[in-house]
């Protein structure tokens, strides 16, 4: 036996070999099968209530306008922009899940792929309310759509609005069709073990005809990688040209190069957290040890750590250049960002991102469900207050002191935001209830091959 072989035997496996394929069809199906339990139910009123309230919020800001928000001089991007960003940030994940370690063949995303996916898709929608409500006239969004330019319809084609929408609606577009395209065969799975005639039509509506044939698993397998090639510059351009929007103005705190890198790991490290604390939750609520395992978990810790470091160096790498640059007004935004009246969530920001993960440096923390779980919402409340601090602390105080002024959010703000959780939670239940959450063909993929599979696979 080989070296290489002796380091595949000592790692923990990526599903229980206990498993056949029959168990493995037999457990991921049961979940969409099954009837919902009460305390889905339960979470998914509650989840809902909060829809409502944004649903709620959303009517009385058309009816009222942006004034209902706390945006006002100097300060005309408040909570708005800030979620918005945090959202996007939290939608990066899923993605370079699916796309970049497909290319690279890393068979440990196999159980946790679609979850990903999810994640992507979903955080894009609750992101994408606030845009087309910013701009005021919600019944002018029709603005950002690509109209022919010659038409005239555009009123300024350079602005960061078209911008966003364009790399946005293209980054959203690709994520639901590549999620879509993966649950294909799973669906037709569940046509074909359907009790009901209404659960026959509905999945076989959606399962587009699949009958794995020989041409069926080649075009599947030829689509996933030409989605994943064309789908991994997107992650880095989503983000890169949300930090273009703050990096091609001249105002101090945002006219800085390193902004698209900046704000790609701030959306990779965000996302890779959220999702280690759904597959906790997830693993913990369904019962999923054997498909979701240490291993998994291990992994994404280590990433989380890794992005951290990055983050670090990202922060530290803005501060030396706002320094060194001899902006004196670059200069006092940093100043400002520290000691001002915003400075404990600048403190936050540090402590959730770049100190607590270190934590993942130890072992007994990466094989802490507890850890996962706490160190995981700590760092998108440090995220959060990321995006508040690059966003509110460069506009309050502007060049002149007699323009200097001060944000407070509204408890429309606030309740919006809250509303978006529960629209974000709302998705992700029924998505749990009702679609294979877990890939079977992947954890059929990453099983070994001379393990007795049963008598039929299914």
């Amino acid at each position: 036996m080989n070296q290489v072989e002796q380091i595949q035997l000592k790692r923990p496996a990526l599903i229980d070999p206990h498993h056949t394929y029959k168990t493995v069809t037999d457990v991921i199906s049961g979940h969409a099968e099954s009837k919902p339990t009460s305390g889905w139910l339960i979470l998914l009123l509650a989840s809902g209530s909060l829809v409502l309230l944004l649903v709620t919020m959303l009517g009385d800001l058309l009816w009222t306008g942006v004034g209902v928000w706390g945006n006002n001089n100097p300060v005309g991007w408040g909570f708005d922009i800030v979620n918005f960003v945090f959202w996007v940030g939290v939608a990066h994940a899923g993605t370079l899940i699916s796309a970049i370690f497909l290319l690279f063949r890393q068979k440990w995303r196999s159980s946790i792929t679609r979850t990903a996916e999810a994640l992507t898709v979903f955080a894009m929608i609750c992101g994408g309310i606030y845009p087309a409500l910013h701009v005021g006239r919600t019944w002018v969004v029709h603005y950002f759509f690509p109209i022919p330019n010659q038409m005239y319809m555009w009123p300024n084609f350079r602005s960061p609005l078209i911008w966003d929408f364009l790399a946005i609606s293209a980054y959203l577009t690709l994520s639901i069709l590549f999620w879509y395209m993966g649950m294909i065969p799973d669906l037709a799975t569940l046509r074909d073990r359907a009790t009901t005639k209404t659960r026959r039509i509905v999945y076989g509506v959606f399962a587009l005809g699949w009958r794995g044939s020989a041409r069926h698993w080649i075009n599947f397998e030829r689509a996933a990688l030409i989605f994943s090639a064309i789908a991994t510059p997107l992650i880095f351009s989503v983000s890169g040209i949300l930090g273009y929007d703050f990096a091609m103005t001249q105002l101090p705190g945002w006219h800085a190069s390193i902004f698209p890198v900046y704000f790609v790991a701030g959306a990779l490290f965000s996302g890779f957290s959220l999702l280690m604390v759904i597959l906790v939750i997830v693993r913990k609520a369904y019962k999923l040890q054997a498909f979701i395992t240490m291993r998994h978990l291990d992994i994404m810790s280590k990433l989380v750590l890794i992005l951290s470091l990055l983050m670090a160096f990202v922060y530290m790498m803005e501060f030396f250049m706002a320094f060194y640059s001899g902006d004196g007004y670059e200069a006092f935004t940093f100043i400002n960002r520290i000691i001002g009246p915003y400075g404990y969530i600048f403190w936050i920001m540090v402590a959730c991102n770049v100190a607590i993960p270190q934590l993942f440096w130890l072992k007994r923390f990466r094989t802490s469900l507890t850890a996962m779980v706490v160190i995981g919402l700590l760092a998108n409340v440090g995220m959060w207050c990321e995006r508040f601090v690059i966003i509110i602390t460069s506009v309050y105080r502007d060049f002149m002191p007699s323009s200097w002024g001060f944000y407070v959010p509204t408890i429309v703000d606030i309740l919006t935001f809250v509303g978006t959780f529960g629209l974000f939670i709302s998705l992700f239940l029924l998505f749990f209830k009702y679609v294979p959450f877990i890939s079977m063909v992947d954890m059929k993929m990453v099983m070994d091959a001379s393990q007795d599979h049963g008598e039929k696979h299914v």
